[in-house]
């Protein structure tokens, strides 16, 4: 097997994989890749499982040296990897030999890139996943899939189904929320993504026995993942794979799962708007996002 030697570990690049599934009950959160589109194509493009774990890289990426051949391929991000120095491409495959050293350019677009090596990483597997879970301590094909990489883009549009504390919010409030142009802040990490642009406006009421003062607080509940709490009617955070699975603000609504790749690659000053779908467009859009990932494998498989 192949060993990497890290040279210089970027700005912060983890192991992650598919996440633990499972554990949220216990207050372990799912991890695994923020994009999860993103990996699956590298994977694929290097002769991986779907599962195998990956690098992510954020914003800065890493300086690897090989010590002995294989295939790798670079995905997400527009962050160009070199070899010894000379541009490789990315969405495609590529060969390293014992003694390369692989490094990357600057970033260009997009927050997150993922580099897959064929036959994975071999990390310890903490409760069924490679996931790395920081605060936990767990822890080519010449370009025919062109038409299926994602863009990364400075304004985005991220769909959301709103609930399940949305009646906190005024008529006013509501209409804020999915008409501003949001604008993601230097807060942006595994956990969550806060963004900045207004302030939502809620429903006078009497704090109800076990919630706090503050207008966006509830009795304690349970986050889904891409959850959006709103503390103090100002900022959203969009809540990613590293949150907390419950607490005691109020979520106005939840980015479809198909999205929190879009939320993923987000970098700093992304302009953002929020837009309302209904669970069973919500549920369509799922369905075409599996379709997405098959077209991917089959285009591989030309």
């Amino acid at each position: 097997m192949t060993a990497i030697e890290v040279r210089k570990p970027g700005l912060s690049t983890t192991v992650q994989d598919r996440g633990r599934s499972g554990y949220y009950h216990l207050g372990i959160p799912p991890s695994g890749a923020l994009d999860m589109y993103s990996p699956e194509v590298a994977n694929a493009l290097v002769g991986n499982t779907p599962d195998a774990a990956v690098l992510e890289i954020v914003y800065m990426g890493p300086e690897l040296r090989f010590t002995g051949p294989a295939v790798v391929a670079v995905t997400g991000a527009e962050i160009a990897p070199r070899v010894n120095g000379e541009a490789r491409p990315q969405w495609e495959s590529f060969a390293v030999a014992e003694g390369d050293v692989l490094d990357f350019d600057y970033l260009k677009a997009g927050a997150r890139a993922y580099l897959a090596v064929s036959g994975g990483l071999d990390t310890r597997v903490d409760l069924g996943s490679r996931a790395t879970y920081v605060i936990g301590s767990l822890g080519g094909v010449d370009g025919r899939p062109a038409a299926l990489r994602p863009v990364m883009a400075k304004d985005v549009e991220v769909r959301v189904v709103m609930g399940l504390y949305d009646h906190r919010l005024t008529d006013t409030g509501r209409a804020t929320f999915l008409d501003t142009t949001w604008t993601l802040t230097p807060v942006a990490d595994r956990m969550g993504f806060r963004y900045a642009g207004g302030q939502l406006e809620t429903v006078d009421r009497e704090p109800p026995f076990g919630a706090g003062q503050d207008p966006s607080n509830i009795v304690d509940s349970p986050y889904p993942i891409g959850s959006i709490q709103v503390p103090g009617g100002v900022e959203p955070i969009v809540l990613h794979r590293d949150a907390v699975s419950g607490g005691g603000y109020m979520m106005v609504a939840t980015v479809i799962s198909g999205d929190l790749d879009v939320v993923a690659q987000s970098a700093p000053r992304t302009r953002t708007r929020f837009v309302e779908v209904d669970l069973e467009t919500a549920l369509g859009l799922r369905a075409e996002r599996k379709d997405r990932i098959a077209r991917m494998y089959a285009a591989l498989g030309d």
